[in-house]
């Protein structure tokens, strides 16, 4: 049964109560959305979550191998400080990637159904926030295995730090999202963007590994103190309030500039899609 049919029973199944249907549609919609997109990549269950965390399992055990054991750097906790890193980093890398051809990649919905269509993106966003929430039981099993444990602050931190991340990827989004449809070569741009961001970010080494007369550079890049926050949580069991605070901003900043792109180009999408 295709997305149009779904979506058009549970059109059926709306309670009309008058200032409640639209929010009941989209709900609907946004439901549906997520659902395929969720079968798609857990579709065999626990082999779809196996090989949904094997990337970034890779990616840390060959960056290990790299740094630790042939170029021989000395940092404590390195496999730990990893794992804090690659998958936080992910989301955001993952989530940014795929956002300028989401609207491309589904124009046969867009098309046939008659909803908002910042929709689209935010199913994506959900789809890897709940990715990542999955993986947080693997990041406690590595806590364990080096005799660490999770921390109190997490009942606190894990709600502060999802919440702010969800917001900055999903204003960025929005805008290269929008912005994609009229500038197709955006894609290729973000992917070199996003390599140079990857390093300028501390995923493969902590803070204090940079100078401390050029440290509070890193404030410029706007994953950085969103990467950090997410090691001081998830290694270290605190809260950095001023790490938390500066990308809470950076999510704002991209939430009202996302939507302000998306409110601007949104009614000539039927046009270039």
């Amino acid at each position: 049964m295709g997305i149009s049919q779904r979506l058009g029973q549970k059109k059926q199944r709306v309670i009309r109560i008058p200032g409640a249907r639209n929010f009941e549609n989209y709900r609907d919609i946004l439901i549906v959305l997520l659902q395929k997109e969720l079968k798609v990549r857990y579709n065999n269950k626990l082999l779809g979550y196996v090989w949904s965390i094997a990337n970034p399992l890779a990616a840390a055990v060959v960056y290990y191998v790299a740094f630790e054991i042939l170029m021989r750097l000395r940092i404590p906790d390195y496999q730990l400080i990893l794992l804090t890193g690659v998958f936080p980093w992910q989301w955001f890398t993952n989530v940014v990637g795929a956002s300028s051809n989401i609207f491309v990649g589904n124009a046969s919905i867009i098309k046939k159904v008659n909803f908002p269509r910042s929709i689209v993106p935010l199913c994506m966003v959900m789809n890897h926030m709940i990715h990542y929430i999955m993986s947080i039981p693997v990041i406690v099993l590595f806590l364990l295995f080096y005799h660490r444990t999770p921390s109190l602050a997490w009942l606190y931190g894990l709600p502060l730090w999802l919440a702010v991340h969800f917001l900055m990827v999903y204003g960025i989004s929005l805008g290269l999202s929008s912005i994609n449809l009229f500038f197709r070569d955006l894609e290729r741009l973000m992917s070199i963007v996003l390599n140079f961001a990857f390093y300028l970010t501390p995923v493969l080494y902590p803070l204090d590994t940079i100078p401390e007369k050029v440290r509070h550079f890193i404030f410029l890049n706007p994953a950085a103190p969103l990467i950090a926050g997410w090691r001081e949580l998830l290694l270290y069991g605190r809260v950095d309030w001023l790490f938390w605070s500066v990308s809470l901003g950076y999510a704002a900043l991209f939430f009202t500039i996302g939507s302000l792109i998306y409110r601007r180009l949104s009614w000539k999408f039927a046009e270039v899609i």
